[in-house]
């Protein structure tokens, strides 16, 4: 692991926003979406962080493998799922010693510095038939075309000040999202979106209530090239 990411992951992880506020509830919708798509009896989590998604999939009951930059991130992990197999490493220096039915990638692919040649290298970790499952911030969100116009981001793919706090490298659009995958040499099977996001996290958890948010979760599906979050489910191309 070189020291130089180490220590940025150390520094996210010490003030770590990924399950603050509504996010529990994204994330929740996610596992939802995934769940539609997740097969066979073993699986690999690359990036969980604080463990939210994590704490869902231990409740499909396949074998987990989970690859954690964070060792902070990776000793809470440890102590509340110890039926996981928990590796504390960069996704560039990773090793498995399986392959998996179904890689999930959730918000990983923005913080990464080569996104191409993460694909790539979990494309050789899949089994004959498995998936990828990923999702990503979306560029084109209604959130972020409203904050052009207001003035407050330069442009939608610009980095605002919540991305630097999680370390985010870009922000991704249907397009760049897409194309992420082919030039990986994988198959789109599946492109969508979730969480039709007019306002910033904060401004939704102040006015909006449960029944509020899942309307709108859902309404990302139907429009998912300006909702909050983009997903892909993509498999090795034959």
């Amino acid at each position: 692991m070189s020291s130089e990411e180490e220590e940025k992951l150390q520094r996210i992880s010490e003030t770590s926003l990924y399950s603050a506020g509504v996010m529990p509830l994204a994330i929740g919708y996610c596992f939802r979406i995934l769940c539609r798509h997740l097969l066979g009896e073993n699986l690999l989590e690359m990036g969980p962080a604080e463990g939210v998604m994590t704490e869902l999939l231990a409740t499909t009951g396949k074998s987990m493998t989970v690859v954690e930059g964070s060792a902070l991130f990776c000793n809470d992990l440890r102590a509340r799922f110890p039926q996981a197999q928990v590796i504390n490493a960069l996704f560039e220096d990773f090793e498995p010693t399986e392959q998996f039915d179904t890689i999930i990638m959730g918000h990983v692919l923005e913080h990464v510095q080569e996104p191409v040649d993460i694909l790539l290298r979990a494309r050789g970790w899949l089994k004959p038939g498995g998936l990828i499952f990923a999702a990503v911030p979306n560029a084109q969100s209604l959130h972020r075309q409203a904050a052009v116009i207001m003035g407050m981001l330069p442009r939608v793919d610009a980095l605002n000040a919540m991305d630097l706090h999680h370390g985010h490298r870009r922000v991704f659009n249907p397009e760049t999202f897409r194309l992420a995958f082919t030039q990986a040499g994988l198959q789109v099977d599946i492109f969508g979106g979730y969480w039709l996001k007019p306002l910033a996290n904060g401004q939704i958890e102040s006015h909006w209530n449960s029944a509020m948010i899942e309307a709108f979760m859902q309404l990302g599906e139907r429009y998912p090239d300006i909702a909050g979050e983009l997903y892909i489910v993509a498999s090795v191309t034959s």
